[in-house]
């Protein structure tokens, strides 16, 4: 189950930020979108590395909006990649509103470094995050407090994460996250007809075969330590990968910790879906929930 495509499946081969359209993300998906309201021209193909010591390497599309435009790290789905129009899509939104946007490919995902063609619910991908993070700060020049961090499923779980381990990440949305791996692997269990109680064989095969500890840190934990920053939660009412439950699950998680958060709930979406079915909505929430985070994004 922890084994990754890292070819992204070659569903979105041709994709790039001036060129994707909707065919193919997920047999669920009902929606047909017209996305060329979202494309991005100008794009630059980047390259730089994780925080951890391994130093993977990561690829990664930067599409500036302006000297002085806040700028998003974006993150994709498991045995996905930046190629991704359920990243791509918020991507196109937020640059059109005005912000820079860093669409980054995690590691043994798409074009960036194989490490172990295993992904470890980031508990390891998280530092890839912090890796865009520094390129941003590092080699950019963008203040911290104008960087903010969205992700859609394994992403957003990569995202809450990582803000919850860097206390500089200035803001956080995430979409269609489970809160916790323990209660998250046995549905995913159910729901592909397999029994429950081959969880702990599993658990301890992954870490024998990849070294990994995949729950060695987990979303409500990490959302539990925001210690207040702006946190946005999205999930599909609808979505039987990831039950709607561990959004109110996170909710709860961050609000004991101090950080006041009511999840967006959106009828009859699936996974990762919620973008899709109702853009206006979607992207009125994510640019205003970034503005205020981040500040005034460019004209």
């Amino acid at each position: 189950m922890s084994r990754v495509d890292a070819k992204c499946g070659g569903r979105f081969a041709d994709h790039d930020p001036a060129d994707f359209d909707t065919a193919g993300i997920s047999p669920e998906f009902t929606v047909d979108l017209d996305t060329t309201p979202y494309r991005m021209a100008g794009f630059e193909d980047v390259t730089f590395p994780s925080r951890d010591p391994k130093g993977c390497a990561l690829h990664a599309w930067w599409v500036p909006a302006g000297p002085d435009a806040p700028a998003i790290v974006l993150l994709h789905r498991q045995s996905s990649c930046r190629r991704d129009p359920v990243i791509l899509l918020p991507a196109g939104m937020l640059h059109r509103d005005g912000f820079s946007v860093l669409l980054v490919g995690l590691r043994d995902h798409g074009d960036s470094q194989v490490e172990d063609g295993r992904y470890a619910n980031g508990t390891e991908e998280y530092l890839d995050v912090l890796g865009g993070w520094n390129w941003l700060v590092g080699v950019k020049g963008i203040p911290q407090r104008r960087v903010g961090v969205p992700g859609e499923s394994l992403g957003a779980v990569v995202a809450t994460i990582a803000a919850g381990e860097e206390p500089r990440v200035a803001a956080l949305w995430e979409g269609s996250a489970y809160s916790n791996l323990h209660s998250d692997a046995p549905e995913e269990m159910q729901r592909l007809g397999l029994p429950t109680f081959l969880f702990d064989a599993g658990d301890f095969m992954g870490r024998v075969l990849s070294g990994d500890d995949p729950t060695s840190k987990s979303p409500d934990t990490e959302a539990a330590r925001l210690g207040g920053r702006p946190f946005f939660i999205v999930h599909g009412a609808a979505d039987k990968r990831c039950n709607v439950h561990h959004a109110r699950d996170l909710a709860a998680a961050a609000n004991a910790g101090g950080t006041p958060v009511e999840p967006w709930i959106v009828p009859g979406a699936h996974h990762s879906e919620a973008a899709f079915l109702d853009p206006v909505a979607y992207e009125s929430r994510l640019a205003d929930f970034f503005s205020k985070a981040l500040g005034a994004p460019a004209d």
